[in-house]
């Protein structure tokens, strides 16, 4: 492995381990077994080494979340038992992947500051709500592209929002079955009387 590739895992390691906003060079250039010039000669700066490695974990995590959440276990459930279902593996997720996730996070505030981060989460988050909706919207009524945006936006919003609760307190932040229980309320109000 050169120097590159070692700076970008040790990037990563980094990452992982204190975090976006706390990794210094020199953290980086410790776990990488480098010296601290050749993350500039490499990557220019601590910074674009750091959206590199994170742009890489994003990649590989959503990978990864595609891969589990596109089970063909999936295929013969209801929709409110794929709901549930798919919210269980997610959960499991955060649970499994815990800093993965809070980097996801720390990763949104950074993109406050950083149009190269916002560029690449806007991109993901684009690709998130399509791919959220195909996995939700079992509906045998194709959805026009503006449905499909909307049921991917209020599942990625959904997801933001438990996320932010596992996170904070994760013995009281809401369950797959929770969830599954106040969609199923919901839509008792929302749906129209029977004759």
């Amino acid at each position: 492995m050169g120097n590159r590739e070692a700076l970008l895992e040790g990037a990563k390691h980094c990452l992982y381990e204190k975090g976006y906003a706390r990794t210094t060079a020199r953290d980086i250039s410790t776990a990488a077994g480098t010296s601290l010039a050749a993350i500039g000669y490499h990557y220019r700066s601590t910074e674009a080494l750091l959206n590199a490695a994170l742009f890489q974990i994003m990649q590989e995590w959503g990978d990864e979340m595609s891969k589990a959440l596109a089970a063909d276990d999936l295929a013969d459930a209801g929709p409110l038992e794929r709901f549930e279902a798919v919210w269980v593996r997610i959960i499991e997720s955060f649970q499994a992947h815990r800093a993965l996730w809070a980097m996801q996070l720390e990763a949104l505030t950074q993109s406050q500051h950083q149009t190269e981060v916002r560029d690449q989460l806007a991109g993901g988050l684009a690709a998130a709500r399509l791919g959220l909706a195909e996995l939700f919207d079992v509906s045998p009524i194709p959805a026009t592209p503006a449905e499909t945006v909307a049921v991917g936006t209020f599942h990625q919003a959904l997801l933001t929002g438990v996320l932010t609760q596992w996170l904070i307190d994760p013995e009281q932040a809401p369950s797959a079955a929770d969830l599954t229980a106040a969609l199923r309320r919901m839509a008792t109000t929302i749906a129209p009387a029977a004759p």
